[in-house]
Formats: structure tokens, C-alpha cells, sequence
């Protein structure tokens, strides 16, 4: 009798395993606890967001470098930036750093709707194909630190990686109340940080030093002070 095995079942298997084996040792055991947020990334196959030559690492404790000097950020540092975002159902939300369109894909499954910002012309192509079907979410091509004034405001603004300072164009695009996270790169250390627009202003606590891409355009101003 011949047996004849199926290598895109026996892949698919494997990525599951891998994903679950993700979910339990890189972000359970790291304070992502929103259940929401673990049972989007435990379903997402991970490896359909990022480029075909590091789709075999897709599931790795690490950054995925890809085309241009970038990278796709840690599932945990992810993670833990979407869980203290404090997502609402209704919530739209602003994505600076969409890369492949992984984060996208996880809130879309938790908020009404994402704009998601990607400058990489590759990484937003691939976005957009991963994406295709979904419909609360729309890929926008343009300067990760001009954001996307034409579609909000936004209840949430989620940075998936570490910048020198929030601009003040992004801030601005976020409602009175509304929520910020992201990461930071300061004195060479990168964090990760949350905050609250106010009437009064805008202000970021750091909560975690931790591991994150730093993303490109975010240099301080000249003559910029804390």
C-alpha cells in the first residue's frame, strides 16, 4: 500500500504547534493577559503576515528583519503593547507600523476598526494581500510619523515599535481620552510605555524595558527637550 502524505497538511500542523507553543511561553508567561488578544494570536497563523524568507522563524523570540533595514517586532513586546491599550469593541484605532499587517490582523478581531500605516512599499503590499478580505481594516501607505489625519480621529493609538518621541501630528489625531502605546528609545535603552491624551496634554509612563524594533522618521527635533 502507498502512502502519500500531505507536506501542506504536515506544515499547517506544524505552525500550530509552534503558534501554541508562542502563546504559552512567550506571551502567557510575559503578562499579556487580555484573552482576547492570546486567542486572536493563538488563531492568526503568524507566517502569512511576514515575508516568504522568514516564515520558517515566524514564531521565534525575536525581531524578523526584513527588506530595507527593518524588522517585524517580538510576538511578546506585540503582546504586551495591545494588552495595555485596554481595547474596547467600538474603539478605532491608528497602526503606525503595519509592516506585514500581523497587529492589524490581531485587532481586527478585537476593535471596530484600524487604520494601519506602513511607509515600506513592500511591507504595505504585502499588508494589503494578507489583509484582503478584512474588511475593518484599510492599509495606508504614507510616512509613519505623519500617521493618518484623513481617517480619524482615534480612540487608540497603537506605535508597534520604538521611537524617539510621539510627534505631535499623532497626538493630534487621537480623541480627548483617548489611549497611547508604544515604544521608546531612550539614552539607548528601549522601553515600552503608555499613555493618555488629556485635555490638559499628553504624557507617556514607561511600564516595561524591554526589547522592541526601533522604527525609522522618530529622531528627535533639534533643540527638543523632555
Amino acid at each position: 500500500m502507498n502512502i502519500s502524505l500531505d507536506n501542506s497538511n504536515l506544515d499547517r500542523a506544524a505552525s500550530e504547534t509552534m503558534r501554541h507553543a508562542m502563546v504559552s511561553s512567550q506571551l502567557r508567561t510575559n503578562a499579556v493577559s487580555d484573552q482576547r488578544i492570546l486567542v486572536a494570536m493563538n488563531t492568526l497563523p503568524r507566517e502569512d503576515y511576514v515575508p516568504a524568507d522568514v516564515r520558517s522563524i515566524a514564531y521565534r523570540d525575536t525581531a524578523l528583519p526584513v527588506a530595507g533595514g527593518r524588522a517585524i517586532n517580538l510576538p511578546m513586546v506585540t503582546g504586551r503593547l495591545l494588552t495595555e491599550a485596554y481595547l474596547e469593541r467600538g474603539d478605532r484605532v491608528l497602526l503606525i507600523g503595519a509592516a506585514g499587517g500581523y497587529t492589524a490582523a490581531i485587532l481586527a478581531e478585537i476593535v471596530a476598526e484600524v487604520v494601519a500605516v506602513e511607509e515600506d512599499a513592500s511591507l504595505a503590499a504585502l499588508a494589503r494581500e494578507a489583509l484582503a478580505g478584512t474588511a475593518n481594516v484599510r492599509v495606508v501607505e504614507a510616512p509613519l510619523a505623519a500617521g493618518a489625519a484623513d481617517h480619524g480621529p482615534y480612540d487608540v493609538l497603537v506605535i508597534d515599535g520604538a521611537i524617539e518621541h510621539v510627534p505631535d501630528a499623532l497626538v493630534g489625531q487621537v480623541k480627548t481620552g483617548g489611549r497611547v502605546v508604544t515604544g521608546l528609545v531612550e539614552n539607548g535603552v528601549t522601553r515600552l510605555a503608555t499613555g493618555r491624551k488629556t485635555d490638559g496634554g499628553f504624557g507617556l509612563s514607561a511600564f516595561l524595558d524591554s526589547d522592541c524594533i526601533v522604527l525609522p522618521g522618530f529622531a528627535v527635533p533639534q533643540g527638543f527637550r523632555f
